[in-house]
């Protein structure tokens, strides 16, 4: 079943996903404090706030924010949902080159994310299983 990207249903599911490969994924090395303002969405108030945080080894990505983030990236939902759902790199470039994208804080931070996060088959299958229940 899928779910509008960022909805309570879509990080239930995201959640569960997570946590049935828990222990089976590469630590990160790098850390990375993450908060994002998503607008322009087709639910709720019409922004979400979330986050990622790297900082215990592990990608977490929650709603909310961090205190002290290196950087917060505000876009619209459907850039968002590209993103980060859908691990679609070519429509962050253009979204980013087109103005969609603003970054306040360590740029550097957020260029990171791109070789900081390792691969394996089991992240490569997380990243599908989550946009597979994706809106």
């Amino acid at each position: 079943m899928s779910h509008d990207f960022l909805s309570d249903d879509w990080m239930t599911a995201a959640r569960a996903i997570r946590a049935k490969y828990e222990g089976q994924t590469p630590k990160i090395a790098a850390s990375i404090r993450i908060n994002q303002v998503i607008t322009e969405v087709p639910f709720g108030s019409g922004e979400v706030k979330s986050f990622i945080d790297t900082s215990s080894g592990d990608m977490k990505m929650e709603l909310g924010e961090l205190e002290s983030p290196d950087a917060t990236v505000t876009t619209d939902w459907a850039t968002a949902r590209a993103m980060f759902a859908l691990g679609d790199q070519a429509a962050a470039m253009q979204a980013f080159m087109s103005g969609k994208i603003k970054v306040t804080g360590d740029m550097m931070k957020i260029m990171s994310m791109q070789t900081a996060v390792p691969q394996n088959d089991v992240t490569v299958r997380i990243a599908e299983e989550i946009k597979a229940i994706t809106n």
